[in-house]
């Protein structure tokens, strides 16, 4: 097969042919990538600012056709398209037009004159090189400019490897870069499945950010780890949303709905378990299934398509899997071709596969629960951590226990929004991959920080050069005492004194030299200690 034919899971419209990219065509990309990211690397973070912010004036002049494109290829409703993907984008550059410059501008830290006498010390930060961007299908416009962006500020190359059935929105994206003034080969694209990605990875680009599910996460991890290579891990999620009694039912049920429903439930930080204690079960419950009656299904409606067919399968298993074992459901799982109903289960327990597998669709269980400790422990027992919500109108009790979750992001009383905050560093923990990206920590993570002393030191000797001699060492033991031994620091100045004046010695070179260390290292001592 040397193309891939793509239809709208709308409507079956004809979206497209793609060539495929052979392996030798990606060995080339990353060769040209590499070309490309030695000149970027030394334009300024500023000016790299700059000529990425067009970004903002193209994609508000194109919102319809790319809302379009995004709603044809993924099956979401255009309202979605519209805040879920190119919203945080337009968010994201306002942020970094504001920002990246001071985030990834030098970094002096302090210096300990008596070590280290006449030296400064900094951290810079440099870019990886050439950074392969594995994008899903879910989200294709979102989950590839952000990471590109980030690392495109960041002062690397960019090769995306959307997912097949994102081809169409990724060439969309490449039109869109090819507009600006950046440098040739800077910003590519390639086609293909799994191969692709693998010939991605083994033409050894110098950082790997994945976005997608824990099985293809492994695969990835495992593939750059034969080279090695570093990566950054975005993965799956079983979200919970926790609501106590005191939370506001209505607000809690519409964001539960919205939570759990939104593009059919195909987000990674979709709500996944709804825990709710026991005492307001029964009414949410109520509230939930008058609610899930009302949302409409439909290219014009509030729910989309599934973008995956093979998906469909396990949501059919997750919602028999959970009536053999008890559950009851709001209504009979319907699906129409690409189009599956909203499905609220109850009466689940904890070793239902709904509860413990990532079912990426629009399935709801929900699980009463009787006190905190039952809550926190429910929320924490999934090999996830991606993101949560907690509803309560205590606000300190909803932070407090929301710091106790095992998740990499989390809101009190508002739900997935929370993840496109633009100044909110995204990621997860346990089982859904490691690393950052947005705000400054994502600016970081594409950047690698180099340390560099400069030594400005008169002496023409220091003390910790050739030749070594039993007195040298003694005068050691009595500096080390006195930068970090017990009491103050004229304790320390008295039982160590006469081997700090052996200090001398070494710089008596330069004239006021070894006072001048000394006067400045109590006064670094004593905001050091």
């Amino acid at each position: 097969m040397t193309s891939i034919t793509l239809v709208s899971p709308c409507d079956g419209r004809h979206l497209g042919e793609y060539p495929l990219s052979s392996a030798a065509e990606i060995t080339a990309c990353v060769a040209t990538a590499r070309h490309a990211a030695e000149a970027w690397a030394g334009v300024t973070v500023q000016r790299r600012v700059d000529l990425l912010s067009a970004l903002a004036d193209r994609l508000l002049t194109q919102v319809d056709s790319l809302v379009e494109c995004i709603s044809q290829t993924t099956g979401k409703v255009p309202t979605e398209a519209l805040l879920g993907e190119i919203y945080p984008v337009l968010d994201a550059l306002t942020y970094y037009r504001k920002h990246a410059t001071e985030v990834l501008a030098d970094r002096h830290v302090a210096t300990s004159p008596f070590g280290f006498p006449g030296a400064s010390a900094y951290i810079s930060r440099k870019p990886f090189g050439v950074v392969a961007v594995l994008s899903p299908s879910n989200a294709p416009f979102q989950l590839a400019m952000l990471p590109m962006l980030t690392a495109l500020l960041a002062g690397n190359a960019v090769i995306l490897k959307a997912s097949e059935l994102g081809l169409p929105v990724a060439r969309r994206i490449l039109e869109l870069f090819a507009t600006l003034d950046l440098p040739p080969s800077l910003v590519q694209s390639i086609s293909g499945g799994r191969e692709a990605g693998e010939s991605l990875i083994d033409a050894a680009p110098d950082l790997v950010f994945f976005t997608g599910s824990l099985q293809a996460g492994r695969a990835v991890m495992q593939r750059a780890a034969q080279h090695p290579l570093p990566v950054i891990l975005e993965l799956g999620g079983k979200d919970a949303m926790i609501v106590f009694d005191d939370a506001n039912l209505q607000r809690a049920t519409d964001a539960a709905l919205y939570g759990a429903f939104c593009h059919a439930g195909q987000l990674c930080v979709s709500v996944e378990r709804l825990l709710v204690q026991r005492t307001v079960h029964d009414a949410l419950l109520q509230r939930l299934l008058a609610g899930v009656s009302a949302l409409h299904v439909g290219p014009h409606g509030d729910i989309g398509a599934m973008t995956n067919t093979r998906q469909i399968d396990l949501i059919r298993a997750h919602y028999d899997d959970a009536l053999a074992h008890g559950a009851q459901a709001s209504a009979a799982l319907r699906i129409e071709g690409r189009w599956v109903w909203p499905v609220v289960l109850w009466n689940v327990h904890a070793g239902m596969r709904v509860m413990r597998e990532e079912s990426f669709g629009p399935l709801l269980p929900v699980l009463a629960f009787d006190d905190e400790a039952e809550a926190l422990r429910l929320a924490n027992d999934t090999e996830f951590g991606l993101n949560a919500s907690v509803w309560s109108q205590n606000i300190a009790r909803a932070e407090r226990f929301a710091n106790r979750l095992q998740v990499g992001n989390w809101a009190v009383n508002d739900v997935i929004k929370n993840i496109g905050h633009p100044a909110l560093p995204f990621g997860g923990v346990k089982r859904s991959g490691f690393g950052r990206y947005h705000g400054a920590e994502g600016l970081l993570s594409f950047s690698q920080p180099v340390s560099g002393m400069i030594c400005r030191s008169s002496l023409p000797s220091e003390p910790n050069w050739f030749p070594y001699s039993p007195e040298r060492y003694a005068v050691f033991k009595h500096y080390l005492d006195f930068m970090h031994g017990k009491g103050t620091v004229l304790q320390r100045i008295q039982r160590n004194w006469p081997a700090l004046q052996t200090f001398r010695r070494y710089s008596a070179y330069v004239p006021g030299q070894y006072w001048r260390n000394f006067k400045r290292m109590l006064s670094w001592k004593r905001n050091h200690s």
